[in-house]
């Protein structure tokens, strides 16, 4: 009997049992869809991080102080930040650096009229929307003259206008911080991202430390942006040595450290990695349930086909003959498992996608390994009931009732 015959007698034995079949295939039917999904969502959440982070610019390099005990500065906790607005001017100062953004950051409490919120006030230069990709919806960005004039105005983040009721007609309108009047020149497109970048308010940073947290040039951190990607290793070195140059430390002292985005990529990446792992590990198990569904199902089936067992071996059919006829059979039934959860689990990806934001993310390696491990439960489990059916003794089995 040739695998075709094999084949085509399964499919007409499912057919007899549809009820039975169908319940069969359901644990294999939601292990691979659990697979599928669960992988799925996992590819998506790393490909919609990573194009977060990439959104920031891949050639961002991103300073962060240490700190000292040497005394106490005006939050009076006796730790002061080690980077200070004279680092970052002369980190402009360098070749390979396209632009730098010092940031200070507080929290204030904003007022638009009834409205309020209390959200990031981050005091800042020019160069901090390049550095930092932001895009204007409306208005225009902080400028030189602003900075130096300690101009009393604000960029107004997506979220934190969305939390106060404005919108572009408010352009030219007044927001109080800690009850002092800001003047709205601009609202920002939303950006997303960790952390939730767009529930902020953006002001020259001269201005933050006059009004908001005093006269200290400590900054929490300096954006810097290299001239192109291939030049961010190059970069990252030229201000390792000028910091620790001004700083007077030597590369085991450092009171700084300096983060770029291949590094944040890479981490995050091999972190998923391994959730995606574990994810589609767990999801594995109902894979296995399944199968010994499909065991116990294929057992029962010999037990009630003894006496056709039995006729077939009486007319010449071969014990292999008869563990190939009921391997097939498993098979079959763990491989329309497999499709069908394939297709269920590519439509709860395809939800879950679509609300989240990030789309469909299947690889067809993941659809590869859920087919054979689907076929993989077929065997393994299908072989035992199979074995028992071709070592069927024939008198017994005509004998049997």
């Amino acid at each position: 009997m040739n695998l075709i015959e094999l084949i085509r007698l399964a499919f007409n034995r499912l057919r007899t049992s549809r009820l039975r079949s169908a319940l069969t295939m359901l644990g294999v039917i939601i292990g691979v869809a659990s697979v599928v999904a669960l992988v799925s969502v996992g590819q998506g959440a790393t490909s919609g991080i990573t194009s977060q982070i990439e959104a920031l610019g891949t050639n961002l390099l991103t300073v962060n102080p240490g700190s000292s005990t040497t005394g106490l500065t005006n939050n009076g906790f006796g730790t002061a930040e080690t980077l200070t607005l004279d680092d970052s001017n002369a980190l402009a100062s360098l070749p390979g650096i396209a632009a730098v953004a010092p940031e200070i950051t507080t929290s204030e409490l904003v007022l638009n009229g009834t409205k309020n919120t209390t959200t990031s006030i981050i005091g800042t230069t020019t160069d901090y929307a390049a550095v930092r990709n932001e895009t204007i919806y409306q208005g225009s960005f902080l400028n030189d003259a602003s900075q130096e004039n300690s101009l009393r105005i604000a960029v107004i983040g997506a979220t934190t206008a969305d939390n106060l009721g404005l919108t572009a007609a408010d352009v030219g309108s007044e927001i109080t911080i800690r009850g002092i009047p800001f003047e709205i020149v601009g609202l920002l497109q939303p950006k997303g991202g960790i952390g939730n970048q767009d529930d902020a308010i953006y002001v020259p940073l001269s201005v933050v430390q006059r009004e908001l947290v005093g006269t200290s040039d400590s900054v929490r951190a300096i954006f810097v942006s290299a001239s192109d990607t291939v030049s961010v290793d190059q970069a990252k070195a030229e201000i390792t040595a000028l910091l620790e140059q001004r700083h007077g430390t030597n590369g085991t002292n450092d009171d700084f450290s300096i983060a770029d985005q291949s590094q944040l990529l890479s981490t995050f990446a091999s972190i998923s990695g391994v959730l995606s792992l574990l994810l589609a590990g767990i999801a594995s198990i109902s894979l296995v349930v399944g199968g010994i569904g499909i065991m116990n199902i294929m057992l029962v089936s010999v037990r009630e086909r003894t006496r056709e067992i039995g006729i077939r071996k009486a007319i010449g059919a071969r014990g292999r003959d008869i563990l190939a006829q009921f391997l097939i059979e498993a098979l079959t039934l763990s491989v329309l498992g497999g499709v069908f959860g394939i297709v269920l689990g590519i439509l709860v990806s395809a939800l879950i996608g679509a609300i989240a934001g990030w789309g469909l993310q299947i690889s067809p390696l993941t659809l590869v390994a859920a087919v054979g491990f689907s076929l993989l439960v077929g065997i393994v489990f299908g072989v035992w009931p199979a074995r028992q059916a071709a070592r069927l003794d024939p008198i017994a089995a005509l004998r049997y009732e």
